[in-house]
């Protein structure tokens, strides 16, 4: 007892102490007499700073990497950073000084992270955070990450997640073999939510400039409600899902997670399109608007919207979080937004429950097959199947230190024998839920979006490959930060950025992480 109680100590003195450092760093550079602060800059100050000779990509470069060695040891957000993000700085800086056309892109000389499951073909590792593809070798890019790259972006490095989008077993939220267990950055005892919970948690605690997660239910709106930063999950579709490790097509998405609207919109620009490698942008590219999507960030973009409630069960009456939910209602009415209250969505209890909507049949199904096609495409692994990944966690237990965790939606999975009737008639029912719900509420109420407190919501709009926002909305009385969440049928994403951004203007709720032990 006296030697755990003994560590116990050391472990909460070393938290305390990287607290007191986070606390006491201004994030400031004095550059030709310019004072300028990086801490909580957005990626248009960023740019300004670039152009007025009032920073360079490698002093930012530098100033990342420096609070990922002073905060990761206690937050462990980042799993690994890029060797050469320095060069790549180098580079930038060069371009920019020669006005070389490049220099002009939206991200150029920006610093992002990517979450461990998206391919980076480099010095780095593309693991879901597992062990088990430590060492294995990517074809290419991904899609997503060559598009970042030909924006101006700099790979800083790979956000850490909950182990395999958290559909392996049981881990908590936010952990993974590789980087341990990640820690929200305003109240370390409070959940990061998962599965993006490293992109979320960096981004949050300034690690980064912006960062990229994913999602398939819950992984992009989740993490961003619990850490206070603003998350979009596009149409699914609508970004690229080549070179990213899979859990189904019918629902992976790719999508930013930053501190501001603005910047999470800047990414999203830089990264949609069409990519002969994923069906699924054949047809979800019709939605992409001429001009990009940076037209549709209006200050009073909540005026003449019409915006639905469903409180039923997304609403819990007395709580915190419902008292500044109420509040954020009469201020999205005073700009102007019509609002539709107690609205009824179809079917709710049903959607909710993986097994009784048919998601969990399907997921299991279709993650097999395409994960095993995932693997069987890298150029080296040590794993190649599902049934590979199994038998290495059985084998290696000890050494990840999972055990206790268990594997049993992989086991489940691996259980599956390709798409049958049960799974096309889950399928199926999954298409009719969203017809019925969300597509049939917001024909009827002629709404541009729903918008509910928290991130729950996410499992309507994961069901049907429905985009959703997550923005700041407040803080309990612990410190635990929450969002409000705005969600639309497919291709909603401009009515969704006007919203989102007008109420984030209107607010200006977040603030940055407090580190609260």
């Amino acid at each position: 007892m006296a030697t755990n109680s003994s560590s116990l100590s050391v472990s909460l003195l070393l938290s305390l102490l990287l607290i007191l450092l986070a606390i006491l760093s201004s994030g400031s550079l004095t550059i030709s007499g310019h004072a300028f602060s990086i801490q909580e800059a957005t990626v248009a100050e960023l740019q300004l700073a670039f152009k007025q000779n009032r920073l360079t990509s490698r002093q930012l470069v530098e100033f990342y990497l420096g609070e990922i060695r002073r905060l990761n040891p206690v937050l462990r957000g980042v799993i690994e950073v890029n060797p050469d993000a320095l060069h790549l700085a180098d580079k930038a800086d060069q371009e920019r000084k020669a006005k070389a056309p490049s220099s002009l892109l939206g991200l150029h000389g920006i610093p992002v992270l990517v979450k461990d499951n998206i391919a980076t073909k480099d010095k780095m590792n593309t693991t879901a955070g597992s062990f088990a593809l430590l060492g294995s070798i990517v074809p290419r890019n991904a899609f997503v990450v060559t598009k970042l790259i030909k924006a101006g972006a700099i790979i800083l490095g790979k956000a850490s997640l909950s182990e395999w989008v958290n559909f392996r077993g049981d881990a908590p939220s936010g952990w993974c073999a590789r980087s341990g267990q990640g820690k929200n950055p305003y109240v370390l005892s409070a959940d990061p939510c998962g599965s993006s919970s490293g992109s979320a948690i960096s981004v949050a605690a300034n690690m980064a400039a912006v960062t990229l997660g994913t999602e398939t239910d819950g992984s992009i709106l989740c993490p961003s409600n619990y850490n206070s930063v603003v998350g979009i999950k596009p149409t699914v579709g609508l970004t690229s899902r080549d070179g990213v490790i899979p859990l189904t097509p019918k629902q992976d998405t790719v999508g930013p997670m930053c501190r501001t609207v603005a910047d999470a919109v800047y990414v999203l620009d830089a990264i949609v399109g069409f990519d002969r490698n994923d069906k699924a942008t054949g047809e979800a590219s019709k939605y992409i608007p001429h001009g990009g999507y940076k037209q549709f960030l209006k200050p009073y973009g909540l005026k003449r919207k019409r915006l639905g409630i469903v409180r039923n069960p997304f609403v819990v009456k007395g709580s915190e979080v419902t008292k500044v939910f109420e509040h954020h209602i009469q201020t999205i009415r005073q700009q102007g937004a019509v609002v539709a209250d107690n609205l009824k969505l179809a079917n709710i209890d049903d959607i909710l429950n993986s097994s009784a909507s048919g998601e969990l049949v399907a997921m299991l199904a279709e993650f097999k097959l395409s994960l095993n096609a995932y693997l069987k495409g890298l150029v080296a692994s040590p794993v190649r199947s599902l049934a590979d990944v199994i038998d290495f966690n059985n084998k290696f237990s000890k050494l990840e230190k999972t055990k206790e965790y268990g594997q049993f939606l992989f086991e489940a999975a691996q259980a599956t024998e390709g798409i049958g009737s049960d799974v096309k008639e889950a399928l199926s029912n999954l298409a009719k839920l969203s017809r019925n719900g969300l597509e049939k509420l917001m024909r009827e109420n002629k709404l541009d979006a729903v918008v509910t407190p928290g991130y729950e919501f996410a499992v309507v709009l994961a069901i049907g490959g429905y985009p959703g926002i997550s923005v700041p909305a407040g803080y309990d009385s612990k410190g635990v930060p929450f969002g409000i969440c705005f969600g639309g049928l497919r291709g909603t994403e401009p009515k969704l950025i006007e919203i989102a951004y007008g109420f984030e203007q209107a607010t200006k709720i977040r603030k940055p992480p407090s580190f609260k032990p």
